[in-house]
């Protein structure tokens, strides 16, 4: 394949363009690597933190699959579904946190591992509905979720998963819970650590394709590391030959109050994938502004909200387009969306295997964490670039003051509403929605001159 790496202003293959195979297999091989670990890993950490490891296998296949299904449906368009782009869709981190609140709920209650899955699924399923109606507004949904909103949400998310990463670092949640001597042990902190380091180290690499594939590079060498040192057990166990996809395998279950945290949940996440769309317009050298523009964003929303209904139809968790994929289409100069229908057979293929899952299960907890916590600080500095790009008046400063205060606090002492009716806990019980309604909420209902009257303080 002629790879360009001199220029990205150069685009080889364009948007309807059709290369050939063996350019169209390895293109596509490119944006799965690319993507992959980003795919799988919100599985292995729900299903880790939620104790459900006989579940991951089918779970991972299941992402895979899904996430096949739904890059298909964004390069071909179905109708008015899709982007006509190379939009790899994948597992979503924004709703990590909520996912994870929803399934202690559920826990707390008594509820076993399929009714856990159950009520996570049906929520995930509805609530996809808000993205497929906002679909057809996305241009005027600006006017309501501001930067300052969109920045506090992504802030929220990025901080609190920060504490899931660290946790795994250590060893896990389970071994916190159960083994509590043996957390943080002097090996699982030196492998963590490590991996933290390989990231850092390969990304400042003047190669790009070293950079593209930094965290998979990092992940494989800490595994290495992991077993040197002792603390990496390989047990495939029992799984299918192959992952059957069964629409609601584990039941439907609705929590209205979860319902509600997931819906507001999708309308950010609509306007994260704005955001990649225009990207990926851009670096594929499309319009940024008029109709054919605004047909792409709306087709691209309303193939979000499709796939993730898709996604919890077929057990497993929101999709969104990935933002990692512009840097393939820009580093390779193949914008054409014939290679999205390549990566989406490709990762449908994978998905059909759940030795693969079962492998994956067997990542050393500190490897992963080492690897998430990367992640989710450069969620939450993403969330910071974002509130950066804005003035910060006294009116925007409280906002934010306020909405993370209140956001992470939840997250600080969970405890806060132990006493509250169960609608409350969920819907008040994650600290993206927290943060995310009070700043809605408080953009909406300060007025535009707060600043100006309060200068008189100064």
């Amino acid at each position: 394949m002629s790879i360009n790496t001199s220029s990205s202003d150069d685009i080889i293959y364009a948007v309807d363009d059709k290369p050939g195979l063996t350019e169209s297999f390895f293109a596509a091989l490119q944006h799965v690597l690319a993507s992959f670990v980003g795919i799988i890993t919100p599985t292995l950490i729900i299903g880790g933190v939620l104790g459900l490891a006989a579940e991951i296998p089918y779970l991972i296949s299941m992402a895979l699959f899904v996430s096949g299904v739904g890059t298909v449906i964004q390069a071909r368009r179905v109708g008015p579904v899709g982007s006509g782009l190379i939009c790899v869709q994948g597992t979503s981190f924004a709703f990590l946190g909520t996912i994870l609140a929803t399934g202690f709920t559920v826990k707390a209650t008594g509820g076993n591992n399929d009714e856990v899955l159950a009520t996570i699924f049906a929520v995930c399923f509805l609530a996809a509905f808000v993205e497929v109606f906002i679909s057809f507004f996305i241009s005027k949904l600006g006017k309501i979720i501001k930067p300052v909103v969109t920045g506090v949400v992504i802030t929220t998310i990025g901080i609190y998963l920060i504490k899931v990463g660290m946790t795994d670092i250590g060893g896990g949640q389970w071994l916190l819970t159960n083994m509590p001597e043996k957390f943080a042990s002097t090996s699982n902190l030196i492998v963590g650590f490590s991996v933290v380091a390989l990231v850092v180290l390969l990304n400042a690499s003047k190669n790009q394709w070293v950079r593209l594939t930094a965290v998979v590079v990092a992940m494989i060498l800490g595994w290495l590391l992991a077993f040197v040192l002792g603390i990496a057990n390989f047990k495939l166990g029992e799984f299918d030959l192959i992952a059957i996809p069964l629409p609601f395998k584990y039941g439907f279950n609705v929590d209205f109050g979860a319902l509600i945290a997931f819906g507001f949940l999708y309308l950010i996440t609509a306007i994260e994938s704005t955001g990649d769309i225009t990207a990926n317009c851009a670096v594929s050298k499309l319009p940024v502004r008029g109709p054919s523009y605004l047909a792409r964003i709306r087709g691209g929303i309303l193939g979000d909200g499709v796939n993730s209904m898709i996604a919890a139809l077929f057990n497993t968790f929101p999709n969104t387009t990935f933002s990692q994929n512009n840097g393939v289409i820009q580093l390779t100069g193949v914008a054409s969306r014939y290679i999205g229908l390549w990566i989406g057979s490709i990762l449908i293929i994978l998905g059909l295997f759940p030795v693969i899952g079962a492998v994956l299960q067997n990542i050393p907890k500190p490897v992963l964490g080492g690897a998430t916590l990367v992640m989710f600080g450069t969620v939450a500095a993403a969330g910071v670039k974002i509130l950066a790009s804005e003035k910060i008046n006294r009116r925007s400063l409280l906002i934010i003051a306020v909405s993370l205060g209140l956001g992470l606090g939840v997250s600080f002492v969970p405890e806060l509403f132990a006493n509250a009716p169960k609608l409350v806990t969920a819907i008040f019980g994650s600290a993206v929605t927290v943060s995310g309604i009070t700043a809605i909420i408080m953009t909406l209902v300060l007025p535009e001159n707060y600043s100006a009257s309060t200068d008189h303080l100064n």
